[in-house]
């Protein structure tokens, strides 16, 4: 048997009977099904990753295809809406190039949107082959990333560290999916994709970027751990964890830090006036408030978004970094949550101006921390609830209602 093949079968040996029992005590919630399987120390220390175990597992899967079965909301408006967007058809084209060039300016670039969408669909076609058993969803998934694992070589040009880590988190979720949901991938192929997210991402990501804005820093994390867990990396997998842990609290801010908030780690930001200018000219801080917030909420959004992606991911390895960071994140998802929603800014923030325009960013959070911690956060269950379907921002993010919603 191939060695791909006994990958696949030994994941899911130890996993499918924890899971299933997970399922059935689900309730409502395709956010709440992974707890048994992926609940922290579960699986000592050391111990082999789960799979599949990049932002979404096995009993969470079963969950959405089961809710979906049963036209349940807002899981059946959110595969509405994945299954009639452009990623979901089966006449999707990739199209690889084998030098991705992203400058950071209006200078054009070379298949950096290209590059993002293919991801996305991979993992689009990944999923509608989990929920609807269609195996020309899983072919249609494969060969995009077969296209692109023939093809890309390198990134480059001032943006190739971002846009290598929006990439590589999809890239390492559909590819997740298809190795330990289907059987129709050539083990070659597995290895051969395998070696492009070890020689043309990883390389990027893992070591961060700590003097620019934080969302690059907080989504290459991200993408450093997707990567790694797909890769069975334990090494990259620990340096996510701490990038995590030394990010996420220079990022978002709690009064516990002091007047001022967590110098970045490894950056030059090290005056006030530095972190001041950081900060986009911000000199109140009060709880929950982010880096970028006074540049857009969007990219505030990003930052929320890839925190809860790392935690997640970690937390079906059976490491709880969200008990790490709760009480932050909680207080970032509440505090932007409410002035996206419309209050007034106050003129102590941002001078009294906020540009409302936070992605569909919310959901994997929400899942946890209502719905597994049963804290309460009601502006942004307001927000998420009026956002609902959350798609797809093109970027990184896609289909967090179907996979991570809480019952309406």
């Amino acid at each position: 048997m191939a060695a791909g093949r006994r990958a696949r079968n030994v994941s899911l040996g130890f996993l499918v009977p924890a899971l299933m029992g997970a399922v059935a005590a689900c309730g409502s919630s395709a956010g709440t099904a992974a707890d048994v399987a992926a609940h922290p120390d579960t699986r000592p220390a050391g111990h082999a990753f789960a799979h599949p175990g990049v932002l979404v597992g096995t009993a969470q899967l079963t969950a959405v295809r089961d809710h979906v079965a049963r036209k349940e909301e807002p899981w059946l408006s959110a595969y509405k809406e994945m299954s009639t967007s452009k990623y979901a058809a089966l006449d999707y084209k990739a199209k690889p190039y084998a030098v991705v060039r992203c400058p950071p300016d209006t200078r054009p670039g070379q298949g950096c949107v290209e590059e993002r969408e293919d991801a996305i669909a991979a993992y689009t076609q990944a999923l509608l082959w989990n929920i609807t058993r269609d195996k020309a969803h899983a072919v249609k998934a494969v060969q995009i990333l077969d296209a692109w694992a023939g093809t890309v070589k390198r990134h480059t040009e001032g943006n190739a560290g971002l846009q290598t880590a929006w990439a590589a988190t999809s890239w390492a979720k559909a590819a997740e999916l298809m190795q330990y949901t289907y059987d129709g991938w050539p083990d070659g192929q597995e290895l051969k994709f395998q070696r492009m997210l070890r020689d043309a991402y990883l390389p990027g990501v893992r070591g961060g970027s700590a003097d620019f804005n934080g969302n690059w820093d907080l989504v290459m994390a991200d993408a450093t751990m997707s990567v790694a867990v797909h890769l069975n990396d334990r090494a990259a997998f620990d340096q996510a964890v701490q990038h995590f842990r030394t990010r996420v609290p220079a990022y978002f801010y709690l009064s516990s830090d002091g007047p001022l908030p967590v110098r970045p780690a490894g950056s030059d930001i090290d005056t006030p006036q530095k972190l001041q200018t950081y900060w986009f000219g911000q000199k109140t801080f009060k709880d929950g408030l982010a880096q970028e917030t006074c540049r857009n909420f969007k990219h505030a959004s990003y930052s929320l978004a890839a925190t809860s992606h790392i935690a997640e991911t970690a937390w079906h390895q059976g490491l709880d970094l969200y008990g790490e960071v709760k009480d932050r994140l909680a207080a970032a998802l509440e505090f932007h949550s409410k002035y996206q929603l419309g209050a007034t800014a106050p003129a102590w923030l941002c001078g009294g101006k906020v540009q409302r325009d936070m992605g569909p960013d919310t959901e994997v959070a929400l899942s946890h921390l209502r719905g597994r911690l049963g804290m309460e956060l009601p502006e942004t269950e307001k927000l998420t609830r009026q956002q609902r379907p959350e798609g797809t921002d093109d970027l990184f993010v896609a289909w967090e209602t179907l996979t991570h919603a809480q019952a309406a």
